[in-house]
């Protein structure tokens, strides 16, 4: 028994790595590379309540904020709102960048299942991070299976996390909660937050390794009640999406021509100069295509 019980907790421990190290990506161009929704969420769960979210994720301490959209070389002020609609919660996380545009970053979406059960997932917005990014808990699952004892099958999977029972969830759930909107706006700031240099992308990743251990990337949209509340009120600034289009354009649609001149020998063994043109394709799949178009001239 002890031995199965040493054999579980270490697969359970080698899965988690093989998770952590499959969550960490190489940097990607995007606005969304400065700020870590698994961070976010991990900021979250800390948290006492909505207002004390927005408290911590504005604190240089944190190391979470590290976006500058407006690019005037100081830290962007993130306020955050909560749309409700019954025991749906779409808590937006935007940050204002001028008087007149608004950035959503993010949107941490949450659902009740039951009497004392909800799920979560984070949305970053997709004029963020190229495209609509989901980020969950979750928790290493092992199930056994077949007769037991030397013999026995073990499957390791992800469990979808309960978060009911975190802070912040039981705050937005209790009975006289009224949804909590931020009464900060561009250049109306709270008193002794001050902004600060953004820091290099290297040391600011280097912060958030830790969180791929518990939150990883999501392919399924589970909350779905959630997004729909969230949708009517989601907000985009020109600025931001010109960028986003800049770096789509770059990473998908590049086109390179190649030349060179080579030599085309003939079945009866002559040799003919030629002019050989390659034509490099980038696809939006990242694919390389290559068409091959040859000039012939006789010597």
């Amino acid at each position: 028994m002890m031995k199965q019980l040493i054999f579980i907790v270490t697969f359970s421990l080698f899965f988690t790595f093989v998770i952590t190290a499959q969550t960490e990506a190489a940097p990607t161009g995007f606005d969304g590379d400065h700020f870590s929704l698994e961070g976010a969420i991990d900021l979250f769960k800390q948290s006492s309540s909505i207002e004390d979210f927005e408290k911590r994720l504005n604190e240089e301490k944190s190391n979470l904020n590290n976006l500058d959209l407006n690019e005037d070389g100081e830290i962007d002020y993130l306020r955050v709102e909560d749309k409700m609609d019954g025991d749906v919660h779409a808590i937006i996380i935007q940050a204002p960048i001028s008087d007149s545009e608004n950035q959503d970053i993010a949107v941490i979406e949450i659902e009740k299942t039951g009497k004392e059960t909800a799920i979560l997932q984070i949305i970053g917005d997709e004029e963020i991070y190229g495209e609509q990014k989901i980020v969950e808990p979750f928790e290493a699952q092992v199930e056994q299976s077949g007769k037991g004892g030397p013999s026995a099958d073990y499957n390791f999977r992800r469990g979808v996390v309960n978060v009911y029972f975190w802070t912040p969830v039981r705050f937005i759930y209790a009975p006289r909660y009224r949804p909590y909107v931020s009464p900060y706006r561009w250049r109306t700031y709270p008193r002794l937050w001050r902004p600060w240099r953004p820091q290099p992308i290297q040391i600011y990743r280097g912060h958030h390794v830790r969180h791929h251990r518990h939150y990883h990337m999501a392919s399924t949209h589970r909350v779905v009640r959630a997004h729909k509340v969230y949708t009517p009120h989601r907000r985009t600034s020109a600025v931001v999406v010109k960028r986003t289009t800049t770096v789509r354009t770059t990473k998908n649609g590049n086109r390179v021509v190649r030349q060179k001149t080579t030599t085309v020998k003939k079945r009866n063994g002559k040799s003919v100069a030629g002019k050989s043109t390659t034509k490099v394709v980038k696809k939006k799949n990242n694919k390389v295509a290559k068409k091959k178009v040859r000039k012939r001239r006789k010597n």
